[in-house]
């Protein structure tokens, strides 16, 4: 972003003592959108201080975290809610910098490797044997127990990159290649449990009229 008059004093305030003068400048510098982040990283990269480094990193988290915030919420209204975009987006809030070219080049070679595999032909079970025979033979996919302090087994750009995820996170890369590939499995809300089933291809998911257990074929 081309810097302004305005901008540059607000740089200039940064390093202000007062601490409601850095509230105000930094309110400012917010409205600004994720669009200043380079000119606040070049301001850091010539900035001597310790102290109005850490206030720069503080400005530049907050932008970031405010668009992360922005597209949660554009995501959550829309009709269709696409699974792997949230997935991007929850890896986001650890890795803000994070691209998606790997990420979704990644997931069409599962989905291709997967879909050659697959044919009208098959019965459901066939075809679940299909998908988890891709993931955890030929795509070699390892599972880890659940724990929150290893954040990283959550995220699907750190899953692709190890080949491995907890149960969380394998569980959704199942869901993003089932519906990718028009196979009905769906999560199933059981209380402290991550399970999927298969469901009956007659059961409107858009509607949800009906208990889904009495038209799950069988959990996976």
């Amino acid at each position: 972003m081309e810097e302004n008059k305005e901008m540059s004093a607000l740089f200039h305030l940064i390093d202000d003592p007062d601490e409601e003068v850095f509230n105000v400048v930094s309110t400012r510098i917010i409205d600004y959108g994720k669009g200043i982040i380079p000119n606040l990283e070049n301001l850091w990269e010539n900035t001597i201080s310790g102290e109005v480094q850490e206030r720069i990193e503080l400005l530049i988290h907050r932008l970031h975290y405010q668009d992360l915030t922005d597209e949660f919420l554009l995501w959550n209204k829309n009709t269709h809610q696409d699974l792997l975009t949230g997935a991007i987006l929850v890896a986001r809030f650890q890795f803000p910098e994070l691209t998606t070219a790997a990420i979704y080049q990644e997931i069409e070679k599962l989905r291709r490797n997967t879909w050659l595999e697959l044919n009208s032909y098959l019965t459901p079970l066939e075809q679940v044997h299909v998908l988890t025979s891709i993931l955890y033979n030929y795509y070699n996919l390892k599972g880890t127990e659940v724990a929150y302090t290893q954040t990283e087994d959550f995220l699907i750009n750190k899953q692709l990159e190890a080949k491995r995820g907890n149960t969380i996170a394998n569980g959704i890369l199942y869901l993003v290649l089932s519906e990718l590939l028009d196979v009905p499995i769906r999560a199933v809300n059981i209380p402290r449990h991550f399970v999927l089933g298969y469901f009956k291809p007659d059961y409107d998911f858009t509607r949800h009229t009906e208990d889904p257990l009495y038209k799950t074929e069988f959990f996976i």
